[in-house]
């Protein structure tokens, strides 16, 4: 028998391939992506690559962190050359189980959930995991970094989130402290310019601030991700000023990202002219989040609506709808 350390636990395994341990462990190779002594074995070769004495293997899957039925089909938005109609993306993270979390996304409309990339329970590998439920072949997996507060980290997730589903397109967030939840934007350009260069299309959260959404892009964001407030606070949208100039200033797609805690708030950041908005506290901490998932696919698309009509200016003073002329 070998000696290996497998998530992060010692464990003994009979002499074989990486395939053959994923198999002795209950999983399925075809749905895992593992890292050998801190570099990616490609799923393709699991059962080529033979495990040695003292290995460090880490095992991952992914976790919880429908089509629309918008009614102008044509109002369509892209990233990275991939076009969606639900301006809506959702979070996979503290639903009371995952028939819940799939109820709300078919409630929702979103066309993109994210998903967290996290160690295989080798403990219990028959444990109901999320693609059994919401099916990565009809729901785009946007593949996240939550919980990374360094690049190094993140960019590490990513690789591993490549191998275990095949997705380039990514979520990348690196937190600067916990208590705040705010990016550290100097890890965030300096992951964002690795992952670029390795061809990942790094959607991106970072702080309201025009600048730095712009060194995002500049840096191969495919779209930037301003939060509203901080991650689960669901205050809403402090600072539309910012939000309106980093959507002046964008050539890619900008996405309200955290701070949501209500229907009205989503509709706000569409009327900003946003792209898109990402929520899950504000729906999963509902106390109805299936109703919730509705409203805000409601609200999105009526803020959108509201932003391609065009407001009424503000005035300082009232102006009469009837008009004065002929009165009695």
């Amino acid at each position: 028998m070998l000696s290996l350390v497998v998530n992060g636990e010692p464990r003994r395994a009979a002499p074989g391939s990486i395939a053959d341990l994923v198999r002795s462990l209950e999983l399925e190779p075809t749905k895992v992506a593992v890292e050998r002594n801190g570099e990616i074995v490609p799923r393709s070769t699991l059962g080529d690559v033979a495990i040695a004495e003292g290995d460090v293997l880490e095992i991952v899957h992914f976790v919880g962190g429908g089509q629309s039925d918008v009614t102008d089909s044509s109002d369509t938005w892209t990233v990275a050359g991939r076009t969606f109609r639900s301006r809506l993306i959702v979070g996979t993270g503290k639903y009371k189980d995952f028939e819940q979390n799939a109820a709300a996304v078919e409630a929702s409309g979103a066309e993109i959930v994210t998903v967290a990339v996290r160690r295989v329970n080798v403990s219990d590998p028959k444990a109901p995991m999320l693609t059994d439920y919401i099916d990565p072949k009809k729901i785009t997996y946007l593949p996240n970094t939550a919980g990374c507060f360094d690049a190094e980290s993140a960019i590490r997730t990513l690789r591993l989130a490549r191998e275990a589903g095949g997705w380039d397109l990514v979520k990348l967030e690196v937190l600067g402290e916990a208590r705040t939840l705010y990016p550290n934007m100097i890890e965030t350009i300096r992951a964002t310019e690795v992952l670029a260069k390795e061809g990942f299309l790094p959607m991106v959260y970072c702080v309201d601030d025009p600048i730095a959404a712009k060194q995002l892009e500049d840096a191969g964001a495919v779209a930037v991700m301003p939060l509203g407030a901080p991650i689960g606070s669901g205050l809403g949208i402090q600072n539309k000023v910012t939000v309106r100039l980093i959507v002046e200033g964008a050539k890619v797609p900008v996405l309200v990202d955290a701070g949501v805690g209500t229907a009205s708030e989503a509709a706000v950041a569409m009327e900003l002219g946003c792209d898109g908005v990402l929520m899950n506290t504000a729906i999963a901490e509902a106390k109805d989040p299936i109703r919730m998932a509705r409203a805000m696919k409601l609200a999105v698309q009526a803020g959108r609506d509201a932003y391609l009509a065009g407001r009424m200016p503000t005035r300082k003073y009232a102006d009469p709808s009837s008009p004065l002329a002929g009165l009695i």
